[in-house]
C-alpha cells in the first residue's frame, strides 16, 4: 500500500494528513511542539557597594542549545509519524519546514520520499486536508 502524507507545520504544532488508496483522508493528526518561547532576559543586578561593578549575566548559548534540542525532538516525533509514507509534502508559513527537511535528510529512505516542499499561510485542519488531497489528485 503506498501511503501520501501531506504536513503543516510551524514551530507550535504539526498537523500531519494521510490520505487512503483512492485519494480519501485516512486520518488527521496533530503534533503539539514542547518548544518554548524565546526570552529576553534582562541583565544581571548590580550590588550597592559596587554599583559599577560586573554583572552575572544569564548564557544565551544555553538558552540557544536548549531551544535547538526541543526543536529536534518535535521534529523526530513528527519523522516518527510520517517514517512509512510513499510520498510526503510539507507546507507551512515559517522556517520549521526548512529545518525538518535538514532533520529528514539525515535519514535517507524519509528524504527520499520528499516530492514537495512550499510556503503557505497558517490554515485549519480541513484546509490542510483539502490542500493535500489536491496534490495528489490524479491528472485527468
Amino acid at each position: 500500500m503506498k501511503k501520501h502524507v501531506g504536513l503543516w507545520i510551524d514551530h507550535k504544532k504539526a498537523v500531519i494528513v494521510t490520505l487512503n488508496e483512492s485519494g480519501d483522508t485516512k486520518s488527521i493528526r496533530e503534533i503539539q511542539s514542547e518548544i518554548e518561547r524565546h526570552v529576553r532576559l534582562s541583565g544581571g543586578s548590580r550590588t550597592k557597594r559596587t554599583p559599577w561593578g560586573p554583572q552575572p549575566i544569564s548564557s544565551d548559548s544555553k538558552m540557544a542549545a536548549r531551544h535547538q534540542q526541543q526543536s529536534v525532538r518535535f521534529f523526530q516525533k513528527v519523522i516518527e509519524a510520517v517514517a512509512d509514507a510513499y510520498k510526503i509534502i510539507i507546507m507551512g508559513p515559517g522556517e520549521a519546514k526548512i529545518e525538518l527537511k535538514k532533520e529528514m535528510a539525515k535519514s535517507k529512505a524519509i528524504s527520499e520520499s520528499l516530492v514537495y516542499m512550499g510556503t503557505c499561510d497558517k490554515m485549519t485542519q480541513r484546509q490542510v486536508a483539502a490542500r493535500v488531497r489536491d496534490f495528489f489528485a490524479p491528472v485527468p
